[in-house]
């Protein structure tokens, strides 16, 4: 009998060109891309601007430029949400055909009363015409999954069972959709991100199964905050680290992730810095609670 050959990794780094790389974001990009070249896999980067009017002119470029900076270099072409649509179409029509989806003319206000979330109001509704967003009839999505670093992990049963949206009223196409669409046709074999998603995760794993694919293996990553529960995020206007000192900014970084660099390797360049770290990246060192403070690795 053959062996049985595990698919060669294919890790990805996401960001939204919503405004220039922060310490946060610096973080997920070093993680995922010490996780796929610890395992001589390939690092994808993809532009999550399917959320057009957050997307800032620009950005898209300015991130590149600064992953270039800190010398993380991707594989491949650059994936753009913003040039998928008929992609993303093509699957929601496929639900669609499949029964799997309905129309809901809920307003924000009606759905954000809710103790719950969504409560299923227009599912057999049956309506029709414009400005109606899209959802999926959720199916008995899990309420716990293993993640590669937390371990088992359990979601909130009113999150899972709820019907989430694929297409907003606005004519957008939903992150939960999408962001499943491009880790299948990526051939996505693993996902690090920050622990902010990690609750939507069985919602994701479901609608791969749907979808008639194995979903992608999960790490989600420590977030860095300026106070518990407070992340660093664009919308709260954390620096950008595009002009931030290299070597000592990476150093942070890796620090950050349970991955202190050795005192030989002070004032190191970033090419060295990075191959230190994928030689000696372990996963079992990366801190596991959900949160730590930026403040105490810069």
């Amino acid at each position: 009998m053959m062996p049985v050959v595990p698919p060669a990794y294919r890790g990805r780094f996401a960001p939204s060109p919503s405004g220039p790389l922060h310490f946060g974001s610096l973080i997920a990009a070093v993680g995922s891309y010490l996780q796929a070249k610890s395992q001589q896999g390939q690092w994808l980067v993809r532009m999550e601007d399917i959320d057009t009017p957050r997307m800032q002119t620009g950005a898209a470029d300015a991130i590149l430029r600064t992953l270039e900076r800190y010398q993380l270099f991707w594989d491949g072409d650059v994936w753009v949400q913003s040039q998928r649509l008929e992609r993303y179409q093509q699957v929601l029509d496929l639900l669609k055909q499949q029964q799997l989806t309905y129309a809901c003319n809920c307003s924000r206000a009606r759905i954000q009363s809710l103790p719950q979330g969504y409560d299923g109001f227009c599912r057999d509704q049956h309506l029709s015409g414009d400005s109606l967003a899209w959802r999926l009839k959720a199916p008995a999505t899990a309420t716990s999954f293993t993640d590669l670093l937390a371990g088992e992990v359990q979601v909130p049963t009113a999150l899972a069972a709820e019907d989430y949206i694929l297409k907003r009223r606005d004519g957008l196409f939903a992150y939960q959709l999408v962001v499943v669409v491009d880790d299948l046709d990526q051939g996505i074999t693993e996902v690090v991100r920050g622990a902010d998603l990690l609750e939507l995760t069985t919602r994701q794993q479901a609608l791969f199964q749907l979808l008639g694919k194995a979903a992608p293996a999960y790490l989600h990553l420590p977030l860095a905050v300026a106070e518990p529960g407070f992340k660093l995020s664009k919308q709260n206007h954390a620096p950008a680290v595009d002009h931030w000192p290299v070597s000592e900014t990476l150093t942070a970084v890796l620090r950050f992730l349970g991955h202190p660099p050795p005192t030989e390797l002070t004032g190191a360049c970033a090419s060295e810095l990075l191959n230190w770290a994928s030689t000696h990246w372990q996963i079992r060192q990366i801190p596991g609670q959900n949160e730590q403070k930026a403040t105490d690795f810069l």
